[in-house]
């Protein structure tokens, strides 16, 4: 009986996500896989409840994106939340429902809607230098031992973000390539990772993504 409910969820989660957004094309019950290789950028269950009471966003000043030397960061993975509202509370609470650890995200960039246009909202997750849950199933789970994780909130397959969201996203991708000697080349979105499956983080996000983001950004001193 417990099989067959975890079935069901599943199933349920699959048309949950489905259309754009970062869930695997085949969805699988969480607890038969490893939490450390967990991926999420849109979360399979979205109570409009938690749209609409999670209104606080935290504030993120630009000195909080700082963090120690604990781990190698080699990667930025650019996410959408494929919904058009939330912040870092309310896809905590979501990741938490799925069973996650908490938030996948290193990073969360409001829209207006759940939170300031351009917030960037700093998780947990970041500053305990955790690896992340956003990008799972690469080879040695090396985007989320080694990638950041950066999560606009919206749905970018036909539309921009927007300006201040990508003013937000450029200061954070420019600061952290410089902080931690991130090649532009490894600034990607989530359907770049080895073994995505994902339409993650939309078309019109990852077309600027690869484009005016990584020319933007400094290369690294060798």
């Amino acid at each position: 009986m417990t099989r067959f409910r975890h079935i069901l969820l599943a199933l349920a989660a699959a048309f949950a996500a489905a259309g754009a957004g970062c869930a695997p094309a085949r969805p699988e019950p969480l607890d038969e896989i490893p939490v450390h290789l967990w991926s999420t950028s849109a979360p399979a269950e979205e109570p409009e409840r938690l749209a609409v009471e999670a209104r606080k966003p935290a504030s993120a000043p630009a000195d909080e994106w700082d963090a120690p030397d604990v781990r190698q960061w080699r990667y930025l993975v650019i996410h959408h939340s494929a919904r058009e509202s939330g912040n870092a509370e309310v896809f905590d609470r979501m990741h938490r429902a799925r069973g996650f650890d908490e938030l996948g995200y290193h990073f969360v960039i409001t829209n207006g809607d759940g939170g300031p246009d351009g917030r960037v909202e700093v998780s947990r997750r970041w500053r305990t230098q955790k690896w992340g849950s956003h990008t799972g199933g690469t080879p040695d789970n090396e985007y989320n031992n080694h990638g950041i994780g950066i999560c606009l909130v919206g749905n970018f397959t036909a539309r921009m973000p927007t300006k201040a969201q990508l003013e937000s996203l450029d200061r954070l991708a420019g600061y952290l390539v410089r902080r931690y000697g991130i090649a532009p080349e490894n600034v990607i979105g989530h359907r770049d990772a080895p073994g995505a499956s994902t339409e993650c983080p939309g078309d019109r996000l990852e077309e600027y993504v690869r484009g005016a983001l990584r020319e933007k950004l400094p290369i690294p001193a060798d």
